[in-house]
């Protein structure tokens, strides 16, 4: 029994840890979709996006208020997005998607990041062309509307291709086309679980095992900090 608690204590510790990291990136997400396209969901794609994964992770409907509040206090005026893109360990290719009010220190983050797991930041740019920039939405699968149907309804919308895996459907688009595939969806009933802009390595490699866990822990650490929104890399 004694076992037993310590390890509920610690699944549940290490939710709370995760929620710890997880939410202040999806406020931030929150907050700055509201800044820079409106703070009402229904004529901000972006927000209401930002606010249907917020959910997705069980984020408290205070949590997201708050976030939309803050997007007109004048502590939000000074933060930017910025990509930053890097050579991690065994070469692979590594994009990091950041909100920052301070681009000194987060650049200096992950520099360090980067140079402790056997990477370099490389300049702006360098990679960009060898990555996609895709809008992707995850869903169910639909019970009363075929694959199909589906794909007849989201050409027009932007669809590039509709995939399924077990029983998750993903739509992908160019990323230009994620509010009128955001608005198709809806119009098509379809109840979207996750939405995002990510980028797609066009080559992707594949490596080892142990080769792996090296980029995983570069990765892990890039993640922890909360400046970072994303990482993305080329590993297939």
């Amino acid at each position: 029994m004694g076992r037993a608690f310590e390890y509920r204590r610690a699944s549940k510790e290490a939710r709370w840890d995760k929620m710890s990291k997880l939410f202040p990136k999806l406020s931030k997400a929150i907050t700055m979709a509201a800044r820079d396209g409106g703070t009402d969901p229904e004529m901000n794609a972006r927000l209401r996006t930002a606010i249907l994964n917020a959910k997705a992770q069980n984020m408290p409907k205070d949590n997201i208020k708050a976030a939309i509040d803050r997007a007109s206090g004048k502590d939000t005026a000074d933060y930017a997005e910025i990509t930053y893109e890097g050579k991690g360990p065994h070469g692979v290719l590594v994009m990091i998607e950041a909100a920052t009010d301070n681009n000194t220190r987060t650049i200096a983050n992950v520099r360090a990041s980067l140079s402790k797991n056997g990477g370099t930041v490389v300049p702006t740019g360098s990679l960009e062309f060898m990555f996609s920039r895709k809008a992707v939405f995850e869903f169910d699968t639909p019970e009363n509307l075929s694959k199909d149907d589906l794909e007849l309804e989201l050409i027009e919308a932007g669809l590039e291709s509709l995939e399924e895996y077990d029983d998750t459907w993903y739509v992908y688009g160019d990323f230009t086309n994620f509010g009128t595939l955001s608005k198709a969806l809806e119009d098509n009933g379809i109840e979207v679980k996750k939405a995002s802009l990510k980028r797609i390595a066009l080559n992707p490699v594949t490596l080892s095992e142990e080769q792996m866990t090296d980029v995983e822990k570069l990765i892990d650490r890039l993640e922890d900090d909360d400046d970072i929104q994303a990482v993305y890399t080329n590993i297939a």
